[in-house]
Formats: structure tokens, sequence, C-alpha cells
């Protein structure tokens, strides 16, 4: 697919097979376009290769929504948000008066996003920018007030080009949220993270009657 390619919505449902889903944040209520099956983003060859991890909305990426959407943007000049997938963080951001550049590398995800800008903001996307971000060689043009990110921490091998993102791009009063489900990869992260930011960590789970998910929200800062 041509990354640059910027599909109208009619367009977008008639590439796609998607349904809706609902996610209500501080009492307003948000729908997103989902795919309603990932069997074609599936590389069948290698299944776990670019495996489609933006293509659901994981519990730890409506806690950091919520999180996000309760700092007062007054101050806050423009949050950058790595691995935006479907869009859910940015988006309720900037219903909430954020300036958010939103960022991802599948260009599955970022049609998703474009599209779910639209549903939930309309024409109103002045607030908000959607792009492409390679994080072994990103360019962005300026420093953000806040980086955040909700589930990017997995493979090892990303560890130094994630911390070189958040060194080059954060401002220097700037701060790091991300939340996580906790696993042995983020643990790791976490020790590396703290060479170079001060790192405070909240820990909490979400319960329902079916499940248990524990999981991180992390705060990180220069001083």
């Amino acid at each position: 697919m041509d990354f640059g390619e910027k599909l109208s919505i009619e367009d977008f449902r008639k590439r796609y097979n998607v349904k809706i889903s609902s996610i209500q944040i501080r009492g307003r209520e948000f729908q997103f376009y989902v795919p309603a099956t990932i069997d074609e983003f599936i590389n069948e060859d290698d299944v776990m290769k670019d495996f489609p991890l933006w293509a659901k909305i994981w519990e730890p990426c409506i806690v950091l929504a919520h999180e996000i959407s309760g700092i007062n943007p007054d101050g806050i000049s423009h949050i950058l948000e790595v691995g935006c997938g479907l869009g859910v963080v940015g988006i309720i951001a900037s219903c909430f008066g954020h300036n958010v550049t939103m960022t991802e590398y599948d260009p599955h995800a970022i049609n998703f996003a474009r599209a779910n800008a639209v549903l939930n903001l309309g024409s109103d996307k002045e607030r908000i920018d959607i792009v492409r971000l390679d994080w072994r060689s990103p360019e962005l043009e300026h420093r953000f007030d806040i980086i955040t990110g909700s589930e990017i921490i997995y493979r090892e091998e990303d560890f130094p080009y994630i911390l070189s993102l958040f060194k080059d791009y954060l401002k220097p009063e700037g701060k790091i949220i991300l939340t996580s489900g906790i696993r042995k990869t983020i643990i790791k992260f976490l020790d590396e993270l703290n060479k170079y930011f001060n790192v405070r960590v909240k820990k909490m789970t979400l319960r329902s009657s079916e499940k248990e998910i524990p999981l991180f929200i992390i705060y990180g800062s220069f001083d």
C-alpha cells in the first residue's frame, strides 16, 4: 500500500472490514473503527513478523487515554504519541484540548487512525496531526512537552531506538507517560530508562467479572 494514500471514509469502509467499539472516558463516549478480523494483516509466511498488535484496543491504552485526558492542556504546547495504533489515546487527548502528533509505522494503522479522527472529530482536526514514524530514523520537527505511548515495549532490540527518541525529542522540562502490561521485557526496559530519566512507576490492576489485568503507568522526566 502506498503510504501517501489518504482514504475517504467511504473508501475506508470499502477497503476494510470493520466494527465499531465504544469507550467512555471521563463521562464522554468515543467510538472507534476496529478491524473485524486481523486475517488480512497477517503474514502467512511468518505469522509473528509485523504481527498487527495495533489492531486491538488494549486495556493499557484505555488507561493511558484516561490519564492524558485528565491533564490540563494549559501550558502544554504539544504531545507526541509513539505507536498510536488505532488512534485512541491521541484522539481522546485532542478532544480534551491537547495538541497531539500521533505517529505510527504501519500504513494500515495510519489509515485506521485517520478514519477514527474523522469519526470522532469530524472536520475539527486542528489540534491533531497523524504522521509516519520509524523509530530507527525519526524525523520530527521539534521537541515535545509530553511523549506518550501504550504497549510499545515488546522487543529488547528496540530499546536503544526508543530511548534515543525520548532523549532527542523530549523538552528539558517535559515528561514521559507510558502504560504497559507487566512482563519481563518492560522490567528490563525500566532499568534502561532509569539510566537517563527519573522514573516513577505506578502499578494498578484492572478488574472485571472475568479477569484481572495488572499493568504499569510509567512516568519519566530529566530531573
